[in-house]
């Protein structure tokens, strides 16, 4: 169940497409991940430092979880953080350690990509819904809040990185992200025109600060080994997640 355009490219895998519940990494050790309807977990036994726009425990942080519910396409809030409160208290989860995040996308197709190298190792997860696809740069109708829709990435780097670095990964994720909606000609029907994302994107990007790793990362574009590995997987798991959301 994986999905490439080209024979170069790193593939991804779906393993909640066939029926799977449970998905652990090869390349971190770390991660765990469990899909049960409406969310998908991903779960450490350790902390990680975190930067992300999660509608739940957002911005800099220490995190151990990070949750992907999926809502109905309608949902609409203007207080997702409290709906989101309510759960993590019913799934038992820590509020304090976990990020929260929310997708009206098939939690089935998740995509999955890893890589191993020598200073860091990476998992990215993604999972996409293109119905609110939007070309940043344009004028569009815009609202104050909260709507489903979304290209949600999860991003875990066994590695040690700068906080400068984080930011960096987080931008050239992004770049990754509108490579591959141009390559597949995702269209923003507002404008008509390629679109770079959807209205309700959201990243997360971990990093363990193992001291096992002697080299501390202080960049991450894509001229660096760590962007140009993190750009590819990035890459496609999000084609391979928006190229199947219309399959079963």
């Amino acid at each position: 169940m994986s999905q490439s355009h080209d024979k170069d490219l790193i593939q991804a895998v779906q393993p909640f497409r066939s029926g799977v519940a449970h998905f652990r990494a090869s390349s971190i050790e770390h991660v765990d991940v469990y899909y049960e309807e409406p969310t998908i977990l991903m779960i450490s036994d350790q902390h990680w430092d975190v930067v992300s726009n999660a509608v739940y425990g957002g911005g800099f942080s220490s995190a151990r979880a990070a949750v992907n519910v999926r809502v109905p396409l309608d949902y609409a809030s203007d207080t997702p953080a409290f709906d989101y409160v309510q759960w993590l208290q019913q799934g038992k989860l820590s509020e304090q350690y976990t990020a929260g995040f929310m997708t009206a996308a098939k939690l089935t197709h998740a995509a999955f990509c890893e890589w191993t190298d020598d200073d860091f190792a990476l998992l990215v997860m993604a999972t996409a819904g293109t119905s609110n696809a939007a070309r940043a740069g344009m004028n569009r109708f815009t609202y104050a809040g909260y709507h489903a829709g979304t290209i949600n990435v999860f991003i875990w780097i066994d590695g040690r990185m700068s906080q400068a670095a984080m930011v960096n990964a987080m931008m050239t994720a992004t770049e990754a992200k509108c490579s591959a909606l141009a390559d597949l000609q995702i269209i923003d029907k507002e404008t008509n025109r390629i679109a770079t994302g959807t209205t309700t994107d959201a990243m997360f990007l971990a990093a363990s600060q193992a001291t096992t790793y002697r080299h501390e990362h202080q960049y991450a574009g894509t001229a660096t080994t760590l962007g140009c590995q993190l750009a590819r997987l990035v890459y496609q798991s999000i084609y391979t997640a928006v190229a199947t959301q219309q399959q079963d």
